[in-house]
């Protein structure tokens, strides 16, 4: 397939795909982070960390696999290689194993910061090279995150 088939130039969406398979490699991590404070949450949070952790990694899986098939829509082949995430993602793994409670909802807060500056990055380019969709879709991922990232900073008390 070929970014023309849906209306866009192929010499734009380059740009475009580059954002979203970074966006994708840093959303894989950011996965694996919330998974292991899922598994490793401990204390007197535990029930209702334990439940947001599992809702924030069930959308953030359904949010890569959004991403990869939007880089296939757009003609192009989505990363798919652990390997490719590490190596791209600027969010880092961290070890959840001990970790405090308070810590693990800061460090999602951190992940959900890095990823709404990618997003709105990819915003402007999708705006400058007409990519409606994309645009569409990324802004729905980043208006989930904002007021995600509210609720996470008030049960911090860090509102």
């Amino acid at each position: 397939m070929n970014a023309k088939e849906i209306s866009l130039e192929e010499r734009k969406v380059k740009p475009v795909v580059d954002l979203l398979n970074d966006l994708l490699a840093n959303y894989h991590i950011h996965y694996q982070k919330l998974r292991g404070c899922h598994w490793n949450i401990k204390g007197q949070n535990f029930f209702t960390l334990h439940l947001k952790f599992e809702e924030l990694y069930t959308e953030a899986l359904t949010t890569i696999d959004e991403l990869a098939e939007r880089i296939l829509t757009l003609g192009k082949p989505p990363h798919s290689t652990f390997a490719d995430y590490i190596k791209e993602s600027t969010i880092k793994e961290i070890n959840t194993i001990g970790m405090k409670d308070t810590d693990m909802v800061r460090a999602i807060i951190q992940d959900m910061a890095l990823l709404i500056g990618m997003e709105r990055e990819i915003l402007d380019v999708t705006a400058d090279v007409g990519d409606d969709g994309t645009n569409d879709m990324v802004n729905r991922f980043m208006q989930f995150k904002e007021k995600t990232t509210w609720m996470l900073r008030s049960f911090v008390n860090e509102d």
